[in-house]
């Protein structure tokens, strides 16, 4: 494994550079269009896929890169291009981290391709964990999986909420509770094939920021999806339920499927913010240096001017901290201080404090939508929400250096 170092490599920035140039290129352009027309972006999710961005292969490889680094490094460059579309191209990603750390080879080599497509024929996945009465309480689930022995199928019913990609995603993976006695602990991950009856969108959301983002509910009415759809297969379900059930007897916690798939993608989350952070910070020196008032660039005064040093210190030291937390999983050392909401944390409340400054340097100009600083503080504001908010984070965090329950 490699050692942790914070740079990356040659090759590690001959892609960077590409990503950057896609970003700048075709994503800035087009950002303000889609944040207005609150649509998914297929035209510029079509062209990452021609160039070999949007892919099965470029996010295998970065996420196999054995530094850690690749993934982070990509978000980081797509979500400086513009969060809404970056998150239009990357939203897959979840759905397919969620295959990758629940299912078996079989299930990955089968489903992962579909999720994806290629640059003739673009697909997209949607993972559904969250539901109108249960966010950061996935204890309180109510989507409900039975197994139908006699035809090995699972009967899936309930209803999804702030699914990205939901309703209009080529494959859907669907969190649901096999056990309610075990409560979180009582989950299991599903896929839902294309075009399987009983799967609908519900309600489309009309978001704050990512607008670019398609997020809707999922509804599910009696879906059936064959055995074969379970997540890690039955055998090991029964197997973990069993040892749920006698950690429950003994007092002791387990994790679940939908918190292993977020715990997984932390630091890549924590990433995203990072690039609007610094993409705002970039926006707020170049106005500064060049804004002149009473004869001077504003960047000339001290309130300016330490603004800007504390932003750019934020924006890098997230930066390191999602670096830090990647180059961990990778090498398969524990988050034993829970450094992946660590990084999560610092970066979403780094891209909300950022923005903000951001928008202060630029005064009434930063608050029109002819400045981006406007949109980028408006798709800042989901970091501290999403994935687990910065509370849950603080929870996480405190449990991990504690060793108690804390509630």
């Amino acid at each position: 494994m490699a050692a942790f170092e914070p740079e990356l490599s040659d090759e590690q920035e001959t892609v960077r550079d590409w990503i950057h140039g896609f970003a700048a290129e075709v994503m800035r352009p087009a950002a303000a269009e889609w944040d207005e027309r609150e649509e998914f972006p297929w035209p510029v999710v079509r062209e990452a896929a021609r160039i070999g961005l949007y892919s099965l292969d470029f996010y295998a490889r970065q996420f196999f890169d054995p530094t850690g680094l690749g993934i982070p490094m990509a978000m980081e460059e797509l979500f400086w291009g513009d969060a809404g579309l970056g998150l239009a191209i990357t939203g897959t990603g979840l759905a397919a981290v969620s295959v990758f750390t629940n299912g078996t080879d079989e299930q990955i080599g089968t489903w992962v391709p579909q999720m994806y497509g290629d640059a003739n024929d673009v697909k997209i996945a949607a993972f559904c964990s969250s539901e109108p009465d249960a966010g950061s309480d996935v204890s309180a689930m109510r989507t409900r999986a039975r197994y139908d022995g006699a035809k090995d199928e699972w009967v899936i019913d309930g209803v999804k909420a702030w699914a990205t990609n939901g309703g209009i995603a080529d494959v859907h993976v669907v969190v649901a509770v096999v056990d309610p006695e075990l409560g979180a602990r009582g989950h299991a991950s599903f896929v839902v094939p294309p075009g399987t009856p009983g799967l609908t969108q519900g309600q489309k959301f009309r978001k704050h920021g990512i607008r670019a983002s398609h997020t809707a509910e999922v509804v599910l009415q009696g879906v059936r999806v064959p055995g074969h759809c379970l997540l890690g297969g039955k055998d090991r379900l029964d197997e973990r339920l069993a040892r749920a059930r006698e950690r429950a007897n003994g007092g002791e916690r387990s994790g679940n499927a939908a918190m292993a798939t977020f715990e997984a993608s932390r630091p890549a989350v924590g990433a995203q913010a990072v690039g609007i952070a610094r993409a705002a910070y970039e926006v707020a020196l170049d106005y500064a240096r060049t804004r002149v008032q009473f004869g001077r660039p504003i960047i000339d005064n001290q309130g300016v001017a330490f603004q800007l040093a504390d932003m750019r210190t934020r924006v890098d030291a997230a930066r390191l901290l999602v670096w830090r937390a990647s180059w961990m999983a990778t090498a398969g050392r524990p988050f034993t201080a829970a450094e992946g909401s660590m990084s999560k944390l610092f970066a979403g409340e780094t891209a909300k404090q950022v923005t903000a400054q951001a928008m202060q340097i630029l005064g009434g100009n930063g608050y029109t939508r002819d400045y981006p600083v406007e949109r980028m503080h408006r798709d800042a504001a989901i970091y501290s929400v999403f994935e687990g908010t910065s509370e849950i984070q603080r929870l996480v965090i405190a449990r991990a250096i504690s060793g108690m329950p804390i509630r």
